[in-house]
């Protein structure tokens, strides 16, 4: 797909007569079964990709849409051309439209359709003195480092503060010029000046003045990096510390402020533990039957699609799913909240799909060295008789999923001043 100028893409609604050219083609071509489809400009500019699991019922819709009143209507009048595609189920089709909008990310549609209602991410910039921000995905900068997802923005912007004052860490603008103690030679080429004021009191370590070393900020860095990951509690054991202290100074005004900054820091450690744990349970092979009567396999871990292929029937396919089994499940993969900025898309996608279905989870097999069989065998069953397979092996995925995802938060205030 070609990038079009910015005057291309300030052009008349499309005529009626076009409209209804393409409204009779949708009616006489098009089938009520699960795909994707794409609206085109005359040009070959994709303006908007969905999916639908009745495809021609969804299509129709946009006929009925009012001008200029609701959005269907207006995407609609910016295409000459509706192109579609059919998948073999309504999950084929979910990451079918993701990876179309990733590949031709058309201008209608919003954010790579990310489910942004509760989700944000912490992201670690780049440079020589880095700094978190909160933000609801990522950005063209694919290079930085994203932990999450989480939930409330709000809640996770004041933790991150908290995390900032423990290790001292910067949350200035990010084109602020960094100075670090070690580079002498910048001191006769800027002011020293005394900075901001949280390096006034201690709670930055004033990398734009000469306030530490490169070595010492990448420490703090690496601090906070391994706080997210699970590996330390240094950050909570600082402020527990000066609680305590204060609490036994009869401090007790101070010491309330900082168990609430505690708490904050514990419910940000609580909500990434739950939610790697959620993560970390979506990793199995998801059988999906489909609407001509196939079924295809999923090869899930930690919440990404990693590899598919039909359900077996013969040795020669079974012998694949041990291969596939053994290529995606077998490596090591360090435990992190980290995520990877391709797959956060993918990741919530999965997650939204598995929360507003969660019987789903039951069709779901551990990757086992005993299930290539189990499926080969499944596949003859399922063919023989066309029936919907159902995982009947008392498989725990959906508890322990639902459970990771839908805990409630912990109480505010804690105990023990």
């Amino acid at each position: 797909m070609r990038a079009l100028p910015k005057l291309e893409l300030l052009r008349a609604p499309t005529p009626e007569a076009q409209l209804g050219v393409m409204h009779d083609d949708v009616r006489a071509r098009a089938e009520n079964r699960p795909g994707v489809y794409r609206m085109l400009t005359e040009a070959g500019e994709v303006v908007y990709v969905g999916k639908s699991k009745r495809v021609r019922t969804r299509l129709l819709s946009y006929f009925r849409c009012s001008f200029p009143e609701e959005k269907g209507a207006r995407i609609l009048r910016e295409a000459d051309r509706i192109e579609w595609e059919y998948t073999p189920s309504e999950f084929a089709a979910l990451l079918q439209e993701l990876r179309l909008i990733k590949q031709l990310r058309p201008r209608f549609n919003v954010a790579m359709k990310r489910d942004g209602r509760n989700f944000c991410f912490l992201k670690l910039t780049r440079g020589p003195a880095p700094k978190f921000l909160v933000v609801r995905g990522p950005s063209q900068d694919d290079a930085s480092v994203y932990y999450g997802p989480f939930q409330g923005a709000q809640r996770v912007g004041e933790a991150v503060r908290e995390l900032n004052d423990a290790l001292g860490l910067r949350d200035c603008a990010h084109d602020q010029a960094i100075h670090f103690a070690d580079q002498p030679e910048l001191f006769s080429i800027f002011p020293r000046t005394p900075g901001c004021i949280r390096f006034e009191v201690r709670k930055c370590l004033g990398p734009c003045v000469g306030g530490c070393t490169a070595g010492e900020y990448a420490e703090r860095v690496k601090q906070a990096r391994g706080f997210l990951d699970g590996a330390n509690d240094g950050p909570i054991e600082t402020l527990r510390g000066e609680m305590e202290r204060a609490s036994e100074r009869l401090e007790f005004e101070r010491a309330a402020s900082l168990r609430d900054k505690l708490h904050r820091l514990e419910s940000l450690k609580e909500q990434f533990l739950r939610l790697r744990f959620a993560v970390e349970t979506l990793s199995f092979v998801y059988p999906v039957p489909g609407h001509d009567g196939s079924r295809r396999l999923y090869f899930i871990r930690r919440g990404r699609v990693r590899g598919e292929m039909e359900l077996p029937r013969t040795a020669a396919e079974q012998a694949r799913v041990a291969e596939l089994i053994d290529e995606i499940f077998s490596p090591v993969e360090r435990e992190t909240s980290q995520i990877p900025t391709h797959e956060i898309d993918e990741l919530l996608l999965l997650s939204s799909w598995f929360r507003r279905f969660p019987t789903e989870l039951k069709r779901t097999r551990a990757p086992s060295p005993g299930l290539p069989s189990a499926l080969r065998r499944l596949g003859r069953t399922a063919a023989r008789s066309g029936r919907d397979p159902r995982s009947d092996d008392g498989n725990d995925v959906a508890a322990d999923y639902s459970r990771a995802v839908h805990q409630p938060a912990p109480v505010a205030g804690l105990s023990g001043l």
